[in-house]
């Protein structure tokens, strides 16, 4: 990597990570006011609408704002791409960093979060999104270093099928809840008030890390016989 680059992973990463003292400070203030233990579940069904809502938008805002770095320091589409998986790996990792500093929260590897509320509740063990992290970091960094290496269309298509495993994996358990009821408000509100999601589903997470793994090693091994 150039100079140019190593200055902008340190600038974007200090950003991130202090982003994520940010939001984890709006997180433990929440925690605070509408949950007395350690654990998120059952969920809170007593928070206001309106702090549901504004909590939607914020969750748009911090996307946007992770996406605004990464369109300041690049120039193609594809540092751009690599940009901004960084600053979101580093941002989420470095949430549960600041959530156990001040929470003392995670207390366990397998203990389960809500990771967001957009179009409805994802949540897993918060170890998963550390992995899915830690995985779009290599990605990141394998892009960075190879400038003049083009994503192939058929890498692309391998990561969105990985993000697409991942991220119904994260909904799984909920999208099962409004399906069994057909979205009857009373019946979820009563369902939602005591169940606590104790399976994820590990067949899609594992199906996720092998197209992930396979788009980083396809671009690693074009980038380094020196194809574009």
């Amino acid at each position: 990597m150039n100079k140019e680059v190593k200055r902008n992973l340190i600038i974007v990463g200090i950003f991130a990570a202090a982003m994520a003292f940010v939001e984890a400070m709006i997180v433990y203030y929440l925690r605070k006011l509408y949950y007395h233990g350690s654990s998120l579940f059952p969920i809170n069904i007593l928070i206001p609408a309106s702090v549901i809502r504004l909590e939607l938008v914020r969750e748009i805002a911090t996307i946007v704002m992770l996406l605004a770095v990464a369109f300041l320091v690049a120039r193609k589409f594809k540092d751009k791409f690599a940009y901004f998986i960084y600053a979101f790996a580093v941002w989420d990792i470095f949430y549960y960093v600041w959530l156990r500093v001040t929470l003392h929260w995670p207390a366990h590897l397998m203990e389960w979060d809500i990771l967001f509320l957009i179009p409805m509740l994802w949540a897993s063990p918060w170890i998963i999104p550390v992995i899915c992290s830690i995985i779009m970091l290599i990605l990141a960094f394998v892009i960075l270093k190879f400038p003049k290496t083009l994503v192939k269309p058929k890498e692309w298509i391998m990561l969105i099928v990985a993000a697409l495993a991942f991220i119904v994996s994260f909904v799984w358990n909920y999208v099962a809840i409004h399906l069994a009821y057909n979205n009857s408000i009373p019946e979820l509100t009563k369902v939602l008030t005591t169940y606590v999601p104790t399976k994820y589903n590990w067949w899609l997470f594992a199906l996720g890390v092998f197209f992930a793994g396979w788009a980083i090693c396809s671009f690693w091994k074009r980038a380094k016989g020196g194809r574009r």
